[in-house]
């Protein structure tokens, strides 16, 4: 295993730098192709949320590999690589996993213990798998991520130490006041309707607000999310959908605006908002959710307006409470963190095992053929007593030293004994080869479709 990740987030980068970095669908998609395209990458992925940007890989060098990929990051996402170095860090092997592991339960997120990172790291394995870059390695790395995530909700009080961005933004807008209290009644506006827009409307339409406008670029999307919303078996709100050219009059008749779309320019200009804001009795509320921002950050210095964005959910969740639940869960990563490379090194042996039993059998048949030319009297009953035989005794020369090497491997530094196993038989690398890829190739229809 050589797994590497270069990446950026809300802990190494301000937002101005994220921002300007974040990547469109699009562009991940090319940046994944182009990982696989350069010499040192064999299996690539990206993570890439509102608030980080992460590249995994799995390199045959370390040094190329940081250059490799740093090169790419910042071709791709338009930061020039000098500017963007010293914001970057590496992991490498077990650290690497230890730091997804991390990410998934929470541990990472700007919000200690949302659980919204295991959606997208789902989706980042599933366009690793659809571009068909993630191989063994990384499907392995990623399907045992949400495993882990899975148990930390599951077997700890992680999601008391946060909350989703969406609820942590709406607490910062209602600031002393209960949410449920400061939005009961209200009418919404949310732009867009991806994910993060989709938990906002559910969100404010559990809090008790009277209306929500759904607006996106997509107008079929924003009607079924309206649908989903307003029916008796989802939320009950009053909802409607609405085209992006009617955000101007929308604002004005909205008291709270979520904003979470993929635009790579201002949905919300200061004018807009200026205009919205003018002979209002109740400030209005915005919370900007997108990466870059979708309202102008000059809508903080505008009167009868409140705005929260990702740069004052970064200050704020500095002083976020942590839960006693976060050593129970760093302590979860650890044991996982463990089994996986050990499982890993193990797994880097079984191709050479499968190779040395396949080369015994190849001898036991040799020398039955053999002696079946100089015994040609030997009835089919005696001949298979033989055969059964010889096998056994192969068989019971070769358990314990494959069953210990299988346990050698999997202890850290274990990786040398598939070579020594490979030098003291003498067996063929293209055969050990030949195993690795069927290996690999049933692993990824294995792992087809269970994201």
């Amino acid at each position: 295993m050589s797994l590497l990740v270069v990446g950026l987030s809300h802990r190494s980068a301000p937002v101005s730098i994220l921002e300007r970095a974040s990547l469109p669908s699009d562009t991940q998609a090319k940046l994944l192709q182009d990982s696989l395209a350069a010499e040192p990458a064999a299996e690539a992925t990206v993570l890439a949320t509102c608030n980080r940007i992460e590249l995994y890989a799995d390199v045959d060098k370390f040094h190329a590999g940081v250059a490799e990929l740093s090169t790419l990051l910042a071709q791709h996402s338009g930061v020039g690589l000098e500017e963007l170095t010293p914001y970057l860090y590496v992991h490498y092997e077990d650290r690497a996993v230890h730091h997804l592991f991390s990410v998934a339960c929470g541990l990472d997120s700007m919000v200690v213990g949302e659980g919204q990172i295991l959606g997208q790291i789902k989706d980042a394995l599933a366009l690793g798998q659809d571009l068909h870059t993630a191989g063994r390695l990384l499907n392995d790395l990623f399907q045992q991520a949400l495993r882990v995530g899975k148990r930390a909700h599951s077997e700890t009080g992680i999601d008391r130490a946060g909350q989703s961005l969406v609820t942590f933004g709406l607490e910062q807008l209602a600031q002393d006041t209960e949410v449920e209290a400061w939005a009961r009644g209200k009418r919404a506006l949310v732009i867009g309707a991806g994910s993060m827009s989709s938990l906002a409307a559910a969100t404010l339409a559990r809090a008790g607000v009277a209306e929500i406008v759904i607006a996106n670029r997509t107008l079929a999307r924003a009607e079924r999310l309206a649908e989903i919303l307003a029916e008796p078996g989802g939320t009950g709100v009053a909802a409607r959908a609405a085209e992006m050219v009617a955000v101007g009059d929308e604002l004005g008749r909205a008291d709270i605006v979520v904003s979470c779309t993929g635009a790579t320019g201002l949905v919300l200009s200061g004018d807009t908002v200026e205009t919205a804001a003018e002979g209002r009795d109740e400030p209005l509320y915005l919370l900007d959710l997108a990466m870059p921002r979708d309202i102008d950050a000059a809508t903080h210095r505008i009167p009868g307006t409140r705005l929260v964005d990702i740069e004052s959910l970064a200050d704020a969740s500095a002083d976020a409470p942590m839960a006693s639940d976060v050593d129970h869960v760093r302590g979860i990563v650890a044991d996982e963190v463990a089994a996986f490379g050990a499982a890993q090194r193990a797994a880097h042996i079984t191709p050479t095992v499968v190779a040395l039993r396949t080369m015994a059998a190849d001898v036991v048949a040799s020398e039955v053929a053999r002696l079946e030319g100089r015994l040609p009297g030997l009835d089919d009953k005696q001949r298979a007593e033989i055969t059964q035989t010889v096998r056994r005794v192969v068989d019971k020369l070769l358990h314990a030293p494959t069953v210990r090497v299988k346990q050698l491997a999997s202890e850290p530094g274990g990786a040398g004994y598939a070579d020594a196993l490979r030098t003291l038989f003498d067996l063929d690398p293209e055969t050990v080869a030949s195993v690795s890829r069927a290996d690999l190739n049933d692993a990824d229809v294995k792992n087809r479709g269970r994201v």
